[in-house]
Formats: structure tokens, sequence, C-alpha cells
């Protein structure tokens, strides 16, 4: 007989941007929110009773209006995410909430040489992303994390004595283009006193080690990266990467009598090579489900 799984259902991707007037100095938040919500809802699945479903209509509502009313936790993506999980574990059949943002930084732009009170650049550098999950019984997980950062290094990389088989073709390197789009999670075990500062020092630390790491293999890079974060921010628990290598080729010029010293490449986008590993303490807790993989499992 077929039994029902594991359900969860919400609103993705709700757009706000709440603009801050309380000064002639305007402030700007632009998040992309996502919600989730399982427990008692079988019923709607079962035999069509809708009377426990919270319409997601009435979520994105709610992530709208809290815009507002959550006032200054606006700002931060991690003081947002636990406003709205909190109210909707409230709703009595929900047992769990994952509230998901990915917020869009903006740059103030200058006029006259100074900084303008209400103009800005959308910052294309990164997106800041945050998952908050809380359950009926009070329990919280906040992770931190940041998608879309691209960075390179046009030496100080190594890649060889590899294990070689009758199809490995590539060539040991001892001086590379390496590059990369990180993508990464930190889960905060005990929550910061200033959830904004510890981001920008979280993203400090980071790329400071990619770029001071000399690199046997993105693996060993990865592994430097986490270890350094968690050294440098005691709070963090466990710090998780996706790093697709962002391969450059270098041109092969001779046809044209030209030398290429290691000065033009050819930038493809696949396919890619994909590391992926996780760093933690080793005496933190288990995260349960402070992770979001995907589909809630």
């Amino acid at each position: 007989m077929p039994v029902l799984g594991h359900t969860q259902y919400g609103k993705a991707e709700v757009r706000v941007v709440r603009i801050f007037r309380d000064t002639d100095t305007h402030e700007l938040a632009d998040h992309n929110v996502s919600v989730a919500l399982s427990g008692e809802f079988a019923d709607t699945h079962l035999t069509g009773d809708n009377t426990r479903v919270l319409t997601t209509d009435a979520i994105k509502n709610t992530i709208n209006a809290f815009a507002k009313e959550a006032g200054d936790a606006v700002r931060t993506p991690e003081l947002f995410g636990l406003e709205l999980a909190r109210h909707f574990t409230e709703v009595p059949q929900v047992e769990r909430a994952r509230v998901r943002i990915e917020t869009y930084p903006w740059t103030r732009l200058e006029h006259g040489e100074t900084p303008h009170p209400h103009a800005f650049a959308r910052d294309g550098s990164h997106v800041r992303t945050t998952t908050v999950t809380r359950t009926a019984d009070d329990a919280e997980w906040v992770v931190s994390g940041v998608a879309g950062l691209v960075v390179l290094k046009t030496t100080d990389s190594e890649f060889h004595d590899f294990y070689t088989d009758r199809y490995t073709t590539l060539a040991p390197t001892t001086d590379r283009v390496m590059a990369t789009e990180v993508t990464s999670q930190w889960w905060h075990a005990e929550p910061p006193a200033d959830w904004n500062l510890a981001y920008s020092a979280v993203l400090g630390t980071m790329t400071s080690a990619f770029a001071g790491h000399h690199s046997r293999a993105l693996q060993e890079t990865l592994y430097e990266m986490g270890v350094q974060v968690l050294g440098a921010e005691p709070g963090i628990g466990e710090i998780r990467f996706s790093l697709p290598n962002k391969h450059h080729f270098l041109v092969d010029l001779a046809p044209f009598g030209l030398k290429n010293p290691g000065e033009v490449f050819h930038a493809d986008d696949r396919p890619y090579g994909l590391i992926e590993g996780t760093v933690r303490r080793d005496d933190t807790p288990d995260p349960g489900p402070a992770f979001d993989p995907g589909q809630g499992w």
C-alpha cells in the first residue's frame, strides 16, 4: 500500500524591497524570501481536506506585511528570517518553518564626490543567503551564506601527482589560473552579537584565505578557507562549500607566430569540476536540520 511521506509547502521567491526613510539618508533592504511549512497537513494530500492549510497567498502577504511590521529587523536577513519563522510556528498545525532569504547588496552612489543620500547601484559581486529553521517547540537554527562570489588567482596554484588511468589526458601543472564561484553556508552554533558585522568578517576571512593560500588543489584551498573562518569566528560550528572550477585554458597562439607565456586564456563555462566539502569543529553539536538540502529532508 502507498503511504504519504514527508511533505512541505509554502510560497517561494517573494521579492520585497524595503526603503528606510527614517533620516534624510535613505537605506535599502532587497530580499527574495521563500517559506516552507511542514506539519499536520496530510489531509489535504489524502482527502483534499484543506481546513488546516494556511494559504500560500497568506504566506506571501505575511512576508510583505512583516517588511513593515518587523522594523529594523528587516535590515538584517537573519533577524528578518527569525521574525517570520517565529510567526509561522505559532500556527497550531505547523511543526516546522523554514525561511530562506537571498539578499541583494546595494552600494551608495556618489554625487559631487560625496555619498548620495538616496541613489544606489546594485552590487552584483555576490548574493547574501540566509536559512532560518524553527520548530514548534522553539528550537532554532540560523545559517548564513554567500552565493555567486567569483574569485580568481593568476598564479600560486598547482595540480599534479594525481591518479591516472588510461582515460587520463590532463597534464600536470605547477602554475595555473585558479578560479571558482563560491557558494558557502555556515551554521551559527552561537549567535553573533552583530549579524551584519559577522557576515562581513566571514567574507573577509574567506577571501583572504583564498588569496593568501598557495594551492596544490582546490580541495586544499577549500579546507584552508574553512579552517580560517572557524578560527576567526568562534560561534560558527560548521561551514560548507561548493566550489566549481571555472577553467581557464591557455590559447595556442603558435599558428600566428606568437608566444603565449601564460597571458591569453579561453574561459570555459562547462563542463567543470565541482569540489564540495564541509569543515566543522570536532566538538560542535550536530547541526540537525540547519542546512536546507533543497527539499527539506
